[in-house]
Parts: structure tokens; C-alpha cells; sequence
């Protein structure tokens, strides 16, 4: 009897113990209203603290977490198997940029907070080493642009006079990065850039897709602006727009929208074409905004280099090719795309120099070196070819406004 009288102890223990614990039950309402009571007095007592207290209070905050934020960076670069290459990783910085934007519901624009986090990890990279980077300059320039946006400002950013002194400055090592406009959407292929692929052993590790926009600058009325300066590219994407509206101007080129923004700002009557930055850094009107004649004008910058990078799933590949100058002889080749089903999005042809007769042709296409499809191609194209160099492969970029 004793031991079936236990059994029956323990079966009303075991149900006593699944029945609720009404003194812990109103414990915890007892709990929760209080929890809700000083969420709610904070709430009222936040709103009564005068704004300057609360952005005293909010700074320390942020200061706080930003330090948080780049000595855990440091932390995770400085796990890196190579520290140094892990630097320069333009598909984790798209990567965060697509997460911010994500997380963000304003009212702050995206491009804002990017600066911030942009700014942020430029300066923790260069704890573990200091970044050179040539540039096509002068300051504010769109190349200038394109260099902030990739390296940030705690960057060493150098500024040189032309496409071809970015690619000296890389080859003989001054420089780790150099950044030059490679193709643009109104204008097309940029020679000046193409040309020195074939000169110089160099790579391409990275681009950037910058949408330019430009504007009529001035410190005189629209009415008496009896010159316009800017450089080539730009009057050009600017052509119908500076013909309807301003046909009474001279249109006169310069080097670089910087040089013209110094003339407008010195010259009276004198206007130039260039960026917002521009305005402000010489101190100008916008006496016209966004004149560019095509509303998507997008500009594609190549960041060149040593740095090799992975697969991304969303790649592009660069590649120089010289193939037998007899008809159908491009034809047989470009057909490698088609049979392995690899996007071929941009192809320019160069006469060769020197005595023989011929082209070199600048191919861009989807995919990295790396992945199956493209390697097929890759092999394909080299038993058509008379000479074949792969530029690189890298992330493709999403366009940033300039």
C-alpha cells in the first residue's frame, strides 16, 4: 500500500507543478506594469528634456558606438589570413551600403549615412596601412569623386595631371590604387584610358558607376555669361542644353570642371560646367542645375591595381584580345559567348601599333575568371586568338549619384 500510495503522491506533485503559479502570475503582472510604468515615464520625461540635453546626451552615444564600431573592424581586418588584402573589399563595402539602406527610414537619404560608415572604416583600414591612391585630379573633379567614394577621405589620395600619370604612378609602385574614368554613357570609351591598358602590365581590381551630373556655374547672371568653360567630356554631355539656352556663349575647353570653376569664379561674364562640389569649393552659383542633355549619364570608373578578387556571384571580367586580321575571324571568336551562354556587354577594337595590320579588341563581359562558364569561354577564345590577356575580374557596381 505504501509504495502505491507514493505512485500517488508523485502523480499529484506532477500535476500540481503544471498548474499555473498564481503568485508568480501576479508577480509578474505586478512586474510588467511597473516596467510599463517607467517605459512610460521615461517616454514623459524624455519629451520634457530640452533638445540640446538630449543631443549632448545622443553625441556621447554615437561617439561611443562609432569607436565600438572601428575597433571591431580593426578586430575582424586584423583576423584576416593577409591583413593588407583584405583592405581593399569592394563587394563587403556594396554589401554594407545595401544594409544600411535597408536598415535606414530617414529622414536622413542614404548617401548621408554612407559618408558616415564610408569615413568610418577609411580610417580604421589605415591603422593597418595607409592607402595611396592617384587619381585623375584636380580636386572636386568626378574622378576625385569616384576616389572619396572607394577609399574615403582618411585615404592618401594623390592627384596627378593625366589618365596616363595614374597608371605610371601605379606601375612603379608609388601608388598602390590608381582611379580612372573608363567608359560613359554618352560619350563612350574613354581612349585616353584603354590606350595605357596596352602599355602597362596593370590590372583592374574594381570599378565604380558615378552618376555625373553637371551644372552651369557663374558669379554673373545668366544674361551675361559670355564664356563657358569646362572640359571636353563635359560640354559635350551638355551639347543640346548649351545650344538652346545659352547660344550666346562661347564654349571653350580646359583641362579639367575644376579649372573651369577657378575661371568662373576669377573671369567676370565667365561660366563653367561642373559639379555641385565645385560650387562650393570656389565659391559659385548654380545658375542652371542637372543641364546634362542624357538624365542617366553615368560614368564607370576602373579602380587599377595588383589586388586580386573572389567571386561574388555578381562579377564582371576585362579582357584584351588579338585575333587573326582575316574576315569572320571576330565572329568565330565572339561565338564562345554565345555557346557558353556568358553576357558580353561592351567591346571596343584598337589598330595595333606598329607595322602590323590589325586590332586589339577591349572585350567586358558578366562573370568572374573563376566560375565555370566564364573559364570555357576563356579557353575557347584562347585557341581563336593570336594573343589573349585577362584585365581582371571584380564586383560590378551599382551607379552612386555624383
Amino acid at each position: 500500500m505504501a509504495k502505491k500510495s507514493s505512485v500517488k503522491k508523485k502523480s499529484g506533485s506532477k500535476a500540481e507543478a503544471s498548474k499555473p503559479n498564481k503568485a508568480a502570475a501576479s508577480k509578474a503582472k505586478s512586474t510588467a506594469a511597473k516596467k510599463r510604468s517607467t517605459s512610460s515615464g521615461k517616454s514623459s520625461s524624455s519629451r520634457n528634456v530640452a533638445p540640446d540635453v538630449q543631443i549632448r546626451r545622443i553625441d556621447k552615444e554615437l561617439v561611443d558606438l562609432l569607436n565600438q564600431r572601428s575597433e571591431l573592424t580593426l578586430a575582424l581586418l586584423q583576423k584576416q589570413e593577409v591583413p593588407r588584402e583584405a583592405l581593399f573589399d569592394p563587394h563587403a563595402d556594396d554589401e554594407l551600403w545595401s544594409k544600411l539602406a535597408e536598415l535606414n527610414r530617414g529622414p536622413l537619404p542614404d548617401s548621408a549615412l554612407r559618408a558616415v560608415f564610408r569615413e568610418i572604416l577609411s580610417a580604421t583600414k589605415q591603422r593597418i596601412k595607409r592607402q595611396r591612391v592617384a587619381y585623375l585630379g584636380p580636386l572636386y573633379s568626378f574622378t576625385h569623386f569616384a576616389a572619396l567614394e572607394r577609399f574615403g577621405g582618411h585615404a592618401d589620395l594623390v592627384a596627378v595631371n593625366t589618365i596616363a600619370s595614374v597608371f605610371e604612378e601605379v606601375n612603379r609602385g608609388h601608388t598602390e590604387f590608381g582611379i580612372v574614368p573608363i567608359e560613359n554613357s554618352t560619350d563612350g570609351r574613354i581612349v585616353d584610358t584603354l590606350d595605357m591598358f596596352q602599355r602597362l602590365p596593370l590590372k583592374i581590381c574594381g570599378e565604380l558607376q558615378i552618376a555625373v551630373h553637371h551644372n552651369l556655374l557663374s558669379r554673373s547672371p545668366r544674361s551675361e555669361i559670355s564664356e563657358i568653360y569646362s572640359k571636353p567630356q563635359a560640354l559635350s554631355q551638355c551639347r543640346d542644353w548649351l545650344s538652346r539656352n545659352m547660344p550666346h556663349a562661347d564654349l571653350i575647353e580646359v583641362t579639367s570642371t575644376s579649372t573651369a570653376a577657378q575661371l568662373a569664379r576669377d573671369k567676370p561674364g565667365a561660366g563653367a560646367v561642373a559639379s555641385r562640389q565645385a560650387a562650393l569649393q570656389y565659391d559659385l552659383e548654380i545658375v542652371a542645375d542637372n543641364i546634362e542633355d542624357n538624365p542617366n549619364n553615368i560614368t564607370r570608373f576602373a579602380v587599377i591595381g595588383d589586388v586580386e578578387t573572389k567571386p561574388t556571384g555578381h562579377d564582371r571580367t576585362s579582357i584584351l584580345l588579338q585575333i587573326t586580321h582575316a574576315p569572320g575571324s571576330l565572329s568565330d571568336a565572339l561565338n564562345a559567348f554565345k555557346l557558353n551562354k556568358v553576357n558580353l556587354t561592351w567591346i571596343e577594337s584598337f589598330p595595333l601599333r606598329g607595322p602590323e595590320s590589325g586590332y586589339l579588341f577591349f572585350l567586358d563581359f558578366e562573370g568572374h575568371e573563376n566560375d565555370a562558364k566564364t573559364r570555357k569561354t576563356l579557353n575557347a577564345l584562347e585557341k581563336k586568338a593570336v594573343a589573349l590577356r585577362v584585365l581582371g575580374s571584380y564586383p560590378r557596381s551599382e551607379p552612386v549619384d555624383g
